[in-house]
C-alpha cells in the first residue's frame, strides 16, 4: 500500500465516522410538519387550557411561520400575546400586542387586543400600588398605570358596544384614583425630603390631571404647606381657600386627620 492510498483510506474512514456521529445525534423530524393549521391550533389551545404556556407558544409560533397569511396567523398572534401575559412575561406580551396592532389596525378583535394590553399593564401597576406605603416612587412606577388607562380608554371610546367595554370603564375609574394617589404619594415624599418646589409641581400635576379623584384633597393640602415652606403666603392662602371651598369639612384644614396624629407629625 502506498502512502497516498493509505492517506485517502484514513481520510475516508474519518469522514465516515463524523457522518455517523452526526446522524446519531441529529434530532428526529418534527411530527407536526404535516399537520393542518386547524390541528396545530387545537393542540395549542389544549396546552393553553392546561396552563402549558411554553408549549402553547411554540405551537402558535409554528402556525405563524407555516401559515403566515390569513386568520390562523392572526389568531396565533393574539393567543401568543395572551400566553406570554399568563406566563408573567410582560415585555413579550406587550411586544406581541404592539406587533398585532401595527399589522392589523382594523381587525375584528381589536377591542380584545386593546383590552388585553390594558390587563397586562393593569397587573403590573397592581404591584406598584402595593409599594405605595414603601420608599420613593418614580415616574416609571406610574407608567404602567397610565398605559393601562390609555388601553382601556381605547376600548371604551372606539368600541362602546364591546363585551369588554364595561369592565374597561370600571378599571379606568379605579386607575384614576390609583394614579392620583400615586402622584400625591410622590408629592408627600418630596415634601418630607424638603424638596418643596418638587412637591408643589407634583401636587399641581395631580390636581390638574385628576380633579375629581378623592386624593385631590390631600394634594391641595400638600400644595398649601409646601407654598408656606417656600415663603409664598399669597399662594398659600389662595390654595387654602380652594381647599375650604371644595372640602369644607376637610380634616387637613385643622392640621391633618384627627384620627391619625402620628401621620400628622410628618408635616410638622
Amino acid at each position: 500500500m502506498t502512502i497516498g492510498s493509505w492517506f485517502w483510506r484514513l481520510a475516508a474512514a474519518a469522514i465516515a465516522a463524523l457522518l455517523a456521529a452526526g446522524c446519531s445525534t441529529s434530532e428526529p423530524p418534527d411530527p407536526t410538519l404535516t399537520w393542518t393549521p386547524e390541528r396545530l391550533y387545537a393542540d395549542a389551545r389544549d396546552d393553553m387550557e392546561g396552563g402549558r404556556w411554553d408549549a402553547a407558544i411554540k405551537t402558535l409560533e409554528k402556525i405563524e411561520s407555516r401559515y403566515p397569511f390569513g386568520r390562523w396567523a392572526q389568531q396565533a398572534q393574539i393567543d401568543t400575546a395572551y400566553s406570554h401575559y399568563r406566563q408573567g412575561d410582560r415585555a413579550l406580551a406587550l411586544a406581541a400586542t404592539d406587533r398585532f396592532l401595527k399589522l392589523y389596525p382594523n381587525h375584528e378583535s381589536l377591542d380584545y387586543v386593546y383590552y388585553l394590553r390594558g390587563l397586562i399593564n393593569f397587573n403590573e401597576q397592581q404591584g406598584w400600588i402595593a409599594r405605595l406605603g414603601g420608599q420613593d416612587l418614580s415616574e416609571r412606577d406610574l407608567k404602567a398605570a397610565r398605559d393601562a388607562f390609555d388601553a382601556f380608554k381605547q376600548v371604551v371610546t372606539r368600541f362602546p358596544e364591546s363585551r369588554y367595554a364595561a369592565d374597561s370603564e370600571t378599571r379606568m375609574k379605579y386607575l384614576v384614583n390609583a394614579m392620583a394617589s400615586g402622584e400625591v404619594h410622590i408629592a408627600r415624599y418630596y415634601f418630607r425630603s424638603g424638596a418643596y418646589v418638587a412637591a408643589v409641581n407634583r401636587a399641581q400635576s395631580a390636581i390638574r390631571s385628576y380633579p375629581q379623584a378623592p386624593a385631590i384633597e390631600e394634594a391641595l393640602y400638600i400644595l398649601m404647606v409646601s407654598q408656606d415652606r417656600l415663603g409664598l403666603p399669597a399662594l398659600r392662602d389662595d390654595t387654602r381657600r380652594v381647599l375650604e371651598r371644595n372640602f369644607p369639612d376637610s380634616p387637613w384644614l385643622a392640621g391633618g386627620p384627627a384620627s391619625d396624629r402620628r401621620w400628622w407629625q410628618i408635616w410638622r
